[in-house]
């Protein structure tokens, strides 16, 4: 809830005016009343209205800064006549009104020139930005007839006491922890120039092969398609142009030219070699500073590479993501060397800044009886994972079919390690696979994805849901088996989170060979010198604010698992890009700033782009999801060959129509 002057947004009008200070009604919803700590905002404009925060906001000039930020976006698209001319006349005429040589024929142009955007514009950005400037007419008429009448200047119109902030996002940009500019690599697709979809998506993520494989996708949460019939297959859509680019062998889609190394004696130090490592390295590379990632392990990639199965995440594929990053000339990766306390501490000497990468590889308990991580049989998902892969990728170590063909497995899990868990013990031969979750299938698809679910109970695997593991049996020290308690949801009378209750008389004896833990993992802290005492959360990871990456120790900066927890690949690239640009800046200046393009992507996700009740108008609903080929169940499921085998450019091509081209623009005065 804040104060505000004045707002119509989302229909929710607040007109303070008259009214003293104290008295102003509030907003409900998260509008970005102070830009940061030190700049409060004057206003807010956006697709569904405006919002003042002091009284004395200029509304003529608001709305003609309004319309100047699209129109330097529409020259930029020019995709269609109404978009493009519009915003131009848009501009135009509150400029002349602004400047104090409009007359009154100039608003009733306004509102004609608004109605055709509105009904013709191709995208949502054309049919939306005259919305909040014939608000600003309607409602604060008197500013403008007060120029044209009295031919005069608006008050600020030749002052530069306000700065004017625009961002352009969409809906399913927004959702997407990268901020990926989702509808420009799928306008790339619809074209078939791959180039420019790829070098849309390298913007901000440059792992275009792994996410477009194995992300949970939440972008297709907020696609408004889905208003109107079925979500854009996004995710999908991320890969065709990577494929294309080494498909036919082409050098690198790079968003812009790498600069030359600098040469300054900067230099940035990166622990960890996972998607979070390699994604600074590659935006801090792109910029010409020297970066040196140290791994732990003998191959890149971090747990990507170790933990997600061939099946899903071929290893070839993710290695040209690697290579991308790698080839650019002032990155130099060192693997085989493990950080301990002391090495980071050289470390920290040696470079200007410090990134901390590391993921978070040391399974947790299930916390049940007679738990003994000795048993033989007892096995965790991270150690089984290297085993599965380090064979499967690299052929290192052995085959984990010498210890699983004929046996029963019980994992215990609700999450993408816990599918990858068993859907790989029925590749390895094992007979009878078993997962146990705490909660329900709807919670585990939304963990994972319905297609990562239903391609697990095609395979074979048990799923048994509101289930746990009470005790663990063992002779000997040998597992021989479990007892499985059942549990049931009963409603919170608080009106709080159901409660799991356990059903008396529905427990059951299982027995089975191997054990594996898939709750959670945590971080190996022994990396962190104790005299530095760093910040950590509750959950034993790096505290940082969330925003720029920097923990309590000056220079040393966090992102991916060891920030978070386990997260997804999507979430650790999202925080290594903010970071990398935030280190950018630091190695030279020693301050921890955002850019305001980062400062407005953090605006506009409290403020939620997406609105699921908006009754979607003017697009022709019921054109059909396309659907990729996957492996029949009898051909994938005793190996390791990819699953999903993607688009065909037709159903690229024809997937890619069915996107709406949802881009909003927000503006601050500040």
């Amino acid at each position: 809830m804040s104060k505000v002057y004045y707002s119509n947004w989302q229909g929710e009008v607040i007109d303070n005016r008259g009214k003293p200070l104290d008295n102003w009604d509030e907003i409900s919803v998260k509008l970005p009343v102070d830009y940061t700590k030190e700049s409060p905002t004057k206003a807010f404009v956006g697709w569904d209205g405006f919002a003042l925060f002091e009284e004395d906001v200029d509304v003529v000039k608001l709305a003609m800064n309004y319309a100047r930020q699209y129109q330097e976006y529409s020259e930029a698209c020019g995709r269609c006549t109404p978009g493009r001319w519009g915003g131009q006349i848009l501009f135009d005429m509150l400029d002349k009104i602004a400047r104090g040589e409009g007359d009154l024929s100039d608003l009733d142009h306004i509102k004609e020139v608004s109605s055709t955007m509105t009904t013709t514009s191709k995208c949502e950005i054309g049919k939306t930005v005259p919305t909040p400037i014939l608000y600003m007419i309607e409602a604060f008429e008197e500013q403008f007839l007060t120029l044209i009448q009295n031919g005069q200047k608006s008050p600020w119109y030749e002052k530069d006491t306000e700065r004017y902030i625009a961002n352009v996002t969409a809906p399913c940009t927004d959702m997407c922890p990268a901020h990926v500019d989702i509808p420009g690599y799928i306008d790339g697709v619809r074209e078939l120039d791959f180039e420019s979809s790829l070098k849309a998506t390298r913007q901000t993520m440059p792992l275009s092969h792994t996410c477009g494989r194995v992300c949970p996708h939440p972008c297709e949460d907020a696609c408004r398609r889905s208003n109107l019939d079925e979500p854009v297959s996004i995710m999908e859509l991320k890969r065709v142009g990577a494929d294309y680019e080494t498909d036919h062998d082409l050098e690198w889609f790079h968003p812009l030219k790498p600069k030359a190394p600098r040469n300054d004696g900067k230099k940035v130090a990166i622990i960890g070699a996972g998607p979070a490592g390699l994604t600074t390295a590659y935006y801090l590379g792109l910029e010409g500073i020297s970066v040196t990632i140290f791994e732990e392990l003998p191959v890149l990639g971090g747990e990507v590479a170790v933990g997600v199965p061939q099946y899903r995440m071929p290893i070839e594929k993710y290695n040209k993501d690697i290579q991308l990053v790698a080839d650019l000339p002032t990155v130099e990766i060192i693997t085989n060397h493990r950080v301990t306390a002391e090495r980071l501490k050289e470390i920290d000497e040696e470079f200007d800044a410090t990134l901390l990468a590391f993921g978070t590889r040391l399974s947790k308990k299930i916390r049940c009886e007679n738990e003994d991580p000795s048993y033989e049989g007892y096995w965790g998902a991270i150690e089984m994972l290297d085993k599965v892969n380090l064979w499967h990728k690299y052929k290192i170590g052995s085959p984990a079919s010498e210890d699983l063909k004929d046996k029963t497995v019980v994992c215990v899990g609700g999450g993408f390690t816990s599918m990858d868990v068993v859907r790989c013990s029925i590749r390895e031969g094992a007979k009878r696979v078993i997962m146990l979750y705490r909660r329900d299938e709807k919670t585990i698809i939304r963990n994972t994805t319905l297609e990562e679910y239903t391609e697990a109970v095609e395979e074979g695997v048990e799923f048994k849901f509101y289930s746990a593991i009470d005790t663990i049996y063992d002779d000997n020290g040998k597992i021989t088996g479990v007892r499985i308690d059942q549990y049931e949801q009963v409603p919170d009378p608080d009106g709080g989170r159901p409660q799991l209750v356990k059903v008396e008389g529905a427990s059951e004896d299982v027995e089975c060979d191997f054990v594996v833990p898939a709750v959670s993992q945590a971080c190996d802290l022994q990396i962190l010198p104790k005299d530095w005492e760093l910040e950590m959360t509750s959950w034993g990871t790096l505290q940082t604010n969330g925003k720029d990456y920097m923990t309590s120790r000056p220079g040393l900066f966090a992102a991916g698992d060891c920030e978070y927890g386990p997260m997804t690949i999507v979430n650790a690239v999202g925080q290594a890009r903010r970071a990398a640009s935030v280190m950018s800046r630091y190695i030279y200046d020693k301050e921890v700033s955002l850019l305001d393009s980062e400062i407005m992507e953090d605006h506009m996700n409290r403020l939620k782009v997406y609105n699921k009740n908006e009754k979607i108008k003017g697009w022709m609903p019921g054109l059909p999801r396309e659907t990729s080929e996957k492996l029949a169940t009898e051909v994938r499921k005793d190996n390791n060959k990819e699953v999903n085998l993607g688009f065909t450019a037709v159903e690229a091509q024809a997937e890619a129509e069915r996107c709406m081209r949802c881009y909003y623009l927000g503006m601050v005065a500040v």
